[in-house]
């Protein structure tokens, strides 16, 4: 791989096989997941640090993204060589009311709404689609269920890429479907849900000249990271007891553990947060696997059924790499039904926050966590918001508006009279 700065290789995660970085490849000869190995024993935590807090004070460009700023742990590539849209620094709220809904009171939100699609999926995006190109690769795919092919068409268009997004039929909220769509990407529909997508996907690029992009590529893995590292920068390097995320392909949570493994190892923190993993109940096959407590093959859900629909998945490509966070994290999973998504929804939006659904199954599963016993009250807890609320506005509509439509929202005659008496039932909450 051209246009890097120091050395890196690719490990199967089973077998512990080496294969260099300039081959494309997603698996190792065994079938296994690959994960990018870097060379920690030349790394020094207060370089690092001091290093990462310097390029904090850059605005735009390679060390102003908040995905780049880390390179030395993600790609390090030259900055030339960098895709950049600015994503990432995004913001860690504090909020009573989503405390007081918790109950937790040393509780932050870590928003990835904020990215510029919308969504997490841009932080690893930027460092596959960079791979991408430092491979000579000139056409890119994924399979999504819609925040994913939004990130990809966007990246691929910038780096002038061609960009084809494996969606299942009817299983997309619309916003998301009109981003790809906007940002250039070939949409190809399957009659079938994602796991369906998912396989075709692989076997189409495995025999075209496309590079799949899903987050069974390790370099997706390796740029969303970078959202424990900014957590943890964020926080003054001062590490939470949890840090609670949706659970749908799974590859978050892989993510962010093994950002958190690396700097543990390179002394930046001195403990490991553990990692909370919520499904929506009917995509809830982890959670499945967890009570069994991951004896045999990975689980999956046939049919997956969650109006959360960005982790409405059966069968998670990330699964060992998430059973090995869950593990070593001495982490938990839980699910939660729509119901509470939908609960949690409205105290994240009522707090001024908003996020789409997925998001807020971390905020469900942790009120869950908490009334079980398994996370404290006085915990400090983090929970990532993956996708902005615009994301879903058909689930919106369907929380506040009569039959689900903005048809259903009432109008009030065009007179000084009918807007005072529209004002009036606002101010008296009758309105709702």
């Amino acid at each position: 791989m051209k246009h890097t700065t120091a050395p890196f290789t690719l490990r199967c995660i089973e077998s512990g096989v080496l294969y260099e970085p300039s081959e494309v490849r997603y698996r190792s000869d065994s079938g296994g997941l690959l994960e990018v190995v870097h060379n920690l024993e030349a790394l020094d935590a207060d370089t690092l640090r001091t290093l990462w807090d310097d390029r904090l004070k850059t605005l735009g460009g390679v060390n102003g993204s908040g995905v780049w700023r880390y390179r030395e742990l993600i790609i390090p590539v030259e900055e030339k060589a960098a895709i950049t849209m600015n994503e990432g620094s995004t913001s860690l709220y504090r909020s009573e009311q989503v405390s007081a809904f918790t109950t937790v009171e040393r509780l932050t939100l870590k928003h990835e709404g904020q990215n510029p699609t919308g969504s997490f999926k841009d932080r690893g995006m930027v460092a596959g689609v960079t791979a991408a190109r430092l491979l000579g690769q000139t056409s890119v795919a994924c399979a999504s269920t819609g925040n994913t092919s939004a990130s990809l068409a966007s990246y691929a268009s910038a780096a002038g890429m061609r960009g084809l997004v494996f969606i299942p039929a009817g299983g997309i909220a619309l916003g998301k479907l009109a981003q790809a769509l906007a940002y250039g990407a070939s949409v190809i529909q399957i009659d079938g849900n994602f796991d369906d997508a998912m396989r075709l996907v692989q076997e189409v690029c495995s025999e075209r000249a496309v590079y799949l992009l899903n987050s069974i590529n390790p370099f997706r893995i390796e740029g969303q990271k970078s959202i424990g590292f900014e957590i943890l920068h964020e926080l003054r390097w001062q590490v939470p007891d949890w840090i609670v995320v949706p659970g749908g392909n799974l590859g978050n949570s892989s993510a962010i553990f093994k950002g958190l493994a690396e700097l543990l190892a390179i002394g930046v923190i001195d403990r490991m947060p553990r990692i909370a993993v919520c499904q929506a109940a009917g995509a809830a096959p982890l959670y499945a696997g967890y009570l069994e407590r991951f004896a045999g093959p990975p689980r999956t859900v046939e049919n997956p059924e969650t109006l959360a629909t960005a982790i409405k998945i059966g069968s998670p490509v990330s699964w060992p790499k998430c059973v090995k966070a869950i593990r070593e994290s001495k982490g938990v999973v839980t699910s939660v039904t729509d119901q509470e998504i939908m609960r949690a929804k409205r105290a994240v939006d009522g707090a001024g926050i908003g996020a789409e659904p997925a998001s807020c199954a971390s905020v469900a599963g942790l009120k869950k966590l908490v009334d079980e016993g398994v996370i404290g009250r006085q915990d400090r807890v983090t929970c990532v918001l993956t996708g902005h609320v615009l994301k879903d506005t058909d689930a919106v509509l369907r929380e506040h508006a009569p039959g689900g439509s903005i048809e259903g929202l009432p109008v009030c005659a065009p007179t000084l009279a009918g807007v005072q008496d529209a004002v009036e039932r606002a101010i008296h909450g009758e309105d709702r």
